[in-house]
């Protein structure tokens, strides 16, 4: 570990670290990046974990997808994870890809990043200046952009455990099982005393240059998620958020149409299991 992060404070721009190299490797090869030297912290076995400690789920640098999806812990403790990553790219890919590698990797399109900005989830960074941890509303800057300095390393992702009266749902629609989602969505909600909607949030992936997290908390004050279609306020709350753009696959317009459509599946998914968090409480 030490000798990554050497290596990382005397390369600086000139240097890329590579783990899974899902990610990477095709920017290789596309040419849109070009680093002089990479970083090879495969052997690095310390970070190599997935656990669940107090109240969250840590996941370490060079846990791979697939390790994560298969941590009967994890599952337990932050359903969230497990939806999402059967989303994520194809078998293979999650055979080698890391969940910390997608997350600092930050493409606004993947999954990871959308669910550690909806559950409010932290990154851990390590230098030879020392460590620090950036909270997920802080961490992303941009598409494939984050606040990580070139001589930081990653070390680790935490994610918040799901209480008991609270619950989850993801949602996505791409052109192919595997493909980059036209528009995703992860949702949190948590539950009253009623059963009602107290808290509710949803992050949202590939429509913007960063996942977009908004508090739908108010727009669902009352609503018990069996009434029909969500509020009114809903949609419009998202459209005046969301700014998608056009491109070869999807127009802004449908993008904005998927995110309402996909809200309130996710939304009502969690409802659905935080109902029966509460019953078995």
């Amino acid at each position: 570990m030490a000798e990554a992060i050497s290596d990382l404070a005397t390369l600086g721009d000139r240097g890329k670290v590579l783990a899974g190299g899902q990610s990477l490797v095709p920017l290789l090869s596309l040419r849109l990046a070009t680093p002089e030297h990479l970083v090879d912290i495969g052997r690095l076995t310390v970070l190599d974990y997935v656990r669940v400690e107090g109240n969250q789920v840590l996941v370490g640098a060079l846990a791979r997808h697939a390790d994560v999806l298969a941590s009967p812990a994890a599952a337990r403790a932050q359903p969230l994870l497990g939806k999402a990553l059967r989303h994520v790219a194809h078998p293979a890919i999650r055979n080698r890809g890391t969940t910390v590698g997608s997350i600092v990797h930050a493409d606004p399109a993947a999954e990871m990043p959308a669910v550690l900005a909806v559950l409010g989830g932290t990154v851990r960074l390590l230098s030879t200046t020392g460590e620090r941890v950036v909270a997920a509303d802080e961490f992303f800057a941009g598409p494939l952009e984050t606040v990580a300095g070139p001589h930081e390393l990653a070390i680790e992702a935490a994610f918040p455990v799901l209480g008991p009266d609270a619950g989850t749902g993801f949602a996505e629609v791409s052109r192919r099982q595997g493909d980059y989602a036209l528009c995703g969505v992860a949702a949190t909600v948590a539950l009253d005393r009623d059963g009602r909607i107290g808290r509710a949030r949803a992050a949202y992936l590939a429509v913007g240059p960063a996942p977009v997290v908004l508090d739908l908390t108010e727009a669902l004050d009352g609503w018990a998620g069996h009434e029909g279609v969500l509020p009114p306020e809903v949609p419009g709350q998202i459209e005046a958020a969301l700014d998608p753009g056009t491109d070869i696959h999807a127009t802004a317009h449908y993008r904005r149409h998927l995110a309402c459509v996909l809200t309130e599946r996710a939304v009502r998914e969690a409802v659905a299991e935080a109902r029966q968090r509460q019953e078995a409480a």
